[in-house]
């Protein structure tokens, strides 16, 4: 057995989201030099279950064994049909077991993907469930970064508390890359209300849902977004005008009362 392919494909498993649990088998299966052989990793994600098939083949020149592709079977606990999907690995970054249930769940995944030309590329990736190709494997939708898509200015239009502190927002954004409904906390009328969001490169936009996971509209969390700069600006003036008749003295409350009064007739 070639130690150093070993190792080499070892660390592409743990690396694609497989861990390290399959690393005995695969040192099992390269000793026994078969032509090509496969491994089985199961993962659950809530009620979902997915199992992923490994596909590894030896080369005709060598004893080298590439790790080629993986398919995944994703059995809903809902539905009586499970999803199969192949996802082809390369020398880029290929796409995890986790971003590809997310993937087969309908959400979009931010990758660095390779061209045929060997020019690495930056694309939002997602599947496309009305076309599929000879195999039966769904089309891979791709939103390049000459698409227009951007992250941050789509979520920068809605309340959400998150995006006031870095760390949280890097976070945030980096969990929307991987394709994952992330858990966040919209401001409305003052008070915290907890949401869950997506990434939606196709529409240049992000999908929001309530705590049930109900889907909110897009038009509703952008009111609430300008509600709130609202109240936040109101509040602002308030503050002003409150410190403006302390420096005043006496008199400075029947003017700032003018003013407040002037202000709610322009409203």
């Amino acid at each position: 057995m070639n130690e150093k392919n070993f190792e080499y494909l070892r660390d592409q498993v743990k690396y694609t989201g497989f861990g390290e649990g399959l690393e005995s088998e695969l040192k099992e299966k390269m000793q026994q030099q078969e032509p090509s052989f496969s491994l089985s990793h199961n993962a659950h994600y809530g009620t979902d279950t997915a199992t992923a098939t490994l596909n590894f083949k030896k080369s005709d020149q060598s004893d080298m064994y590439f790790f080629n592709s993986y398919k995944v079977d994703l059995q809903k606990d809902n539905s009586k049909e499970s999803l199969e999907q192949t996802f082809y690995i390369n020398k880029g970054s290929n796409i995890t077991m986790k971003e590809a249930y997310n993937l087969m769940e309908g959400r979009a995944v931010n990758k660095d993907l390779t061209s045929k030309e060997g020019q690495v590329y930056n694309s939002w990736v997602q599947m496309d469930f009305k076309e599929a190709d000879s195999n039966g494997n769904f089309k891979l939708n791709q939103y390049h970064q000459n698409y227009g898509y951007d992250l941050e200015a789509a979520l920068s239009k809605h309340p959400i508390k998150e995006l006031d502190t870095a760390k949280f927002k890097d976070d945030l954004m980096d969990s929307l890359k991987k394709g994952n409904v992330q858990s966040v906390t919209f401001m409305k009328d003052g008070q915290e209300v907890k949401h869950y969001i997506e990434a939606n490169p196709q529409f240049k936009t992000i999908n929001a849902y309530d705590g049930n996971l109900k889907r909110i509209d897009n038009r509703q969390t952008k009111d609430e977004k300008q509600s709130e700069g609202q109240n936040t600006s109101m509040k602002q003036e308030n503050k002003r005008q409150n410190q403006s008749a302390e420096e005043d003295g006496p008199a400075a409350p029947q003017e700032a009362k003018k003013r407040k009064k002037k202000q709610s007739n322009s409203m």
